[in-house]
């Protein structure tokens, strides 16, 4: 495989882990006791620190990605595996 295309592939394992790590570790305001700002939902977070979101997800992207290629290098699970109906 091209450089190019894991780099690309890294990227969409980036993208699609912010959501699967996002719901961990926020603390709502309303859990917190925090004040209110005029509009605000109570479920908003009370604080949302980028950097550490970041990096969060760059760990849990690279686990995912280095999971890809080792399969991709050693053909752990194939397309053939995952055919229920063996067509």
């Amino acid at each position: 495989m091209r450089w190019t295309s894991l780099l690309a592939i890294y990227f969409l394992f980036w993208a699609f882990s912010v959501f699967l790590v996002l719901p961990f570790g926020v603390r709502t305001t309303h859990e917190v006791g925090g004040d209110y700002v005029p509009g605000q939902a109570e479920s908003a977070p009370h604080e949302f620190n980028v950097g550490k979101i970041a990096i969060r997800v760059t760990i849990v992207a690279t686990i995912l990605w280095g999971l890809f290629v080792a399969n991709y290098q050693f053909g752990w699970i194939t397309t053939d595996m995952l055919n229920p109906f063996g067509r």
